[in-house]
């Protein structure tokens, strides 16, 4: 037997089963990620194997291409498809527009870019610090571009190290008030 001929055995007892197993994987973390139950465990996961899935969605798609083509024949393949573009374009065209507000989204996430977004004198009340000694210390963990003026996510990109990072530093620089 060929390998060509040993494919669609493969494809008829493979690509179904993962459709079905990793659509669950992404159906769970999809809405745990929605209810911001343990973002940090889930997007990864979400997005990655979401990514995999593409592989035996199309094995599946091709071991039924033919029952799949009739679907296009018919109207309700033609109002689902309408459906979702009109949802998907509901959700993007603010962004696509450029009329997005920052009200959405993970509020630790939009505290996170306002901090950052600040210079070391801004942020350095909050933390019990004067500019100078947030600066000094900033550049005692690693952050080297530290320098009074400019922003905090500047500061991190420049020390080449993430606004995440900058944050966690920040939170351990946080003297007792």
């Amino acid at each position: 037997m060929s390998e060509l001929t040993k494919m669609p055995t493969f494809l008829s007892r493979y690509a179904t089963p993962f459709i079905t197993g990793l659509f669950l994987v992404s159906l769970v973390s999809g809405i745990a990620l929605f209810f911001h139950i343990g973002s940090a465990a889930f997007r990864g996961m979400h997005e990655w194997l979401s990514m995999v899935l593409i592989l035996p969605f199309f094995l599946h798609t091709w071991k039924n291409w033919r029952p799949f083509m009739m679907y296009f024949k018919r109207l309700p393949m033609a109002i689902a498809l309408s459906v979702c573009l009109v949802a998907g374009l509901v959700f993007a065209w603010p962004a696509i527009t450029g009329t997005a507000s920052n009200t959405g989204g993970n509020p630790t996430v939009a505290m996170a870019r306002i901090v950052t977004g600040g210079t070391p004198a801004q942020v350095a009340p909050l933390l019990g610090h004067t500019e100078e000694s947030l600066v000094a210390s900033l550049k005692e963990k690693g952050f080297d571009a530290a320098e009074s003026g400019r922003k905090l996510s500047e500061i991190a990109s420049a020390s080449g190290k993430e606004p995440m990072a900058m944050m966690a530093t920040l939170a351990s620089l946080q003297t007792e008030q």
